[in-house]
């Protein structure tokens, strides 16, 4: 049961919800996913008060996926569930952005503290007076826990959570028990910031550290740079881009790096995914006698299969919490300072050319007639000329996440996918955040790529992005089922079918202003170049839709590579 401060101890008191809110605020965030449910009504009265936008998402999952999006455009994200049967549906989200080092923090309305610590048979339970049993089942996919029972403790608690999700990039679970929303605490601490600067290395360490790079990095004859996805997630894309820059090396990107780096630059070569490479890069990168990497995630999807052929001995890693300089790892340095001094201090070095990443179309798909059903080898370099600078492009795991190797970026382009975690139908929800968080941001276009098996996960967030009035641009592979699967196991199986949608036909079924929308069909070369000619759909008005054709069998050779490699492991005894 929790415990009042007087009111008269508070210089400036305010109820628990609005200090947590106005803590959302503070850190950026303008839009709270969510779903209402009896635990956590009173509490979302006080989002609009803070300055807030209530998203409301057609279930728990999509606006987990949401906030994940969300989080990866704006930095950090937040999302409101019930107790028990609204928080469980969002793990699997929640376990996603843990996985992927994504921001989210997730606010559980729970019973009241009187009830808890009487064990009453409340709904929403198991019914055996167990109220610890959910956030326990969140431990283990939270960088941070904030149970607020507590007036005298909540305020200490929840700026710890936020600072922790911000600091690790990663989720943070936070329950708001109903007879705590009003209760009040010290607003005066909301006159103080959190600290959200990341905790220096120590100074002797970080410079024997840079010296052992730098020693290593002069007396490479063709080093190069290779940039992944945690070089995005913990913000050291400005050093990145200064370091490419000044050293003036060769650089590649991994697949869950995508977006990290200036594709217009004249070093950029590509990306790196082992067998799964351009044969350019693959070669450029594993004869290098030095590779500076830069947030490495060396999962199987994001190595083709665990096919990269490289050494340690050949190798310095840059990590948040540790770099490592061939097998000696040097725990608790920090890349940011690393690579600040290593930009400062390394001077002229060897530098050898490496591949130019463009998006040319093969020539054997060059060749074929316009009225052909399009290839992936032919669209994904073909999008790559359509796109502009600053859009934010999302793909679904499958075709898309393989496909989009072969896109080269304008500048400023941020791209979403979720290579590690993998959960199918994760992208529609990620759109809907990503295309609030770019609304906000003033960004014009936000473009969606998913599969119809994909796609029928979560397709009812399309009626979020309608009812907030977001104008992504939504492009559905229509190829007949689950392709990913068909390559790793079961072509002609049943059980990587799908009934057939008409996808399109869903704008209308959702409530979509015909005034405000727009869908579109594509099955040739012709159409797809009449499409990305046209003005009108390119400047992204209002929602758009096109269904896009391609045959059941092709995918991108990046995908059947790492689908047979997959099939492989698998098979492991």
């Amino acid at each position: 049961m929790a415990t009042d401060i007087r009111t008269s101890e508070l210089k400036k008191p305010v109820d628990v919800a609005e200090y947590l809110f106005r803590r959302l605020h503070e850190v950026g965030i303008r839009a709270v996913h969510g779903l209402p449910g009896d635990y956590n009504l009173i509490a979302l009265d006080y989002i609009p008060e803070a300055g807030l936008t209530w998203v409301g998402n057609c279930n728990e999952l999509n606006a987990g996926y949401a906030a994940d999006g969300y989080a990866r455009v704006k930095g950090i994200a937040a999302m409101v569930t019930t107790f028990g049967v609204g928080e469980l549906s969002a793990m699997n989200a929640i376990a996603g952005a843990y996985s992927e080092y994504s921001p989210v923090i997730h606010i559980v309305g729970t019973p009241s503290t009187i009830s808890q610590k009487e064990g009453m048979l409340l709904h929403h339970t198991l019914g055996n007076g167990n109220f610890d049993v959910f956030a326990n089942m969140n431990r283990d996919i939270s960088v941070a826990m904030a149970k607020l029972n507590d007036p005298h403790e909540a305020a200490t608690l929840i700026d710890h959570a936020i600072r922790e999700c911000w600091i690790q990039s990663r989720p943070v679970y936070i329950t708001l028990p109903t007879d705590m929303v009003t209760k009040k605490i010290e607003g005066a601490r909301l006159d103080t910031p959190i600290d959200l600067s990341y905790p220096p290395n120590v100074p002797e360490k970080e410079d024997y550290v840079v010296d052992v790079v730098l020693k290593y990095l002069h007396e490479a004859k063709n080093p190069v740079i290779l940039v992944d996805a945690c070089a995005i997630r913990h913000r050291v894309l400005d050093e990145v881009h200064e370091l490419v820059k000044q050293s003036g090396l060769p650089v590649f990107v991994t697949p869950m790096g995508k977006g990290a780096v200036n594709e217009t630059l004249p070093t950029f070569g590509g990306v790196y995914a082992g067998d799964g490479s351009n044969p350019d890069v693959r070669e450029r990168l594993e004869s290098s006698d030095l590779i500076l990497s830069i947030g490495a995630i060396k999962s199987d999807f994001n190595t083709a299969g665990f096919t990269y052929h490289v050494s340690q001995l050949s190798t310095i890693d840059f990590h948040s919490n540790y770099v490592r300089v061939r097998y000696s790892e040097y725990p608790g340095v920090r890349m940011q300072g690393v690579l600040q001094k290593v930009i400062a201090k390394m001077g002229k070095l060897n530098v050898k050319p490496g591949p130019v990443a463009t998006n040319d179309i093969p020539k054997a798909d060059r060749d074929m007639a316009d009225d052909q059903i399009i290839s992936h080898a032919w669209f994904w370099p073909r999008m790559g000329q359509w796109l502009e600078k600053d859009d934010i492009v999302i793909t679904e795991t499958g075709t898309a996440n393989f496909g989009i190797w072969e896109t080269r970026f304008p500048e400023g382009v941020t791209a979403l996918s979720q290579v590690l975690w993998g959960s199918i139908g994760w992208s529609v929800g990620a759109c809907q955040g990503a295309a609030m968080a770019a609304k906000e941001l003033g960004i014009k276009r936000t473009i969606l790529f998913v599969g119809d098996g994909s796609f029928q996960l979560t397709a009812q967030e399309v009626s979020t992005m309608i009812r907030r009035e977001l104008n992504p641009i939504i492009f559905v592979i229509c190829n007949k089922g689950y392709t990913i699967e068909r390559f790793i196991h079961g072509m002609d199986a049943e059980y990587n079918d799908i009934q057939e949608w008409k996808n399109k036909d869903l704008l209308d079924v959702f409530g979509a202003d015909p005034s405000k929308s727009r869908t579109y069909q594509v099955k040739t070369k012709q159409e797809l170049h009449d499409l990305f000619n046209d003005k009108h759909f390119s400047s992204a008005p209002y929602i758009q839709f096109v269904e896009l054709y391609m045959d059941r069998e092709d995918a991108p050779i990046a995908l059947k590579l790492t689908a047979e490699a997959s099939a492989k492991n698998n098979a492991k005894e």
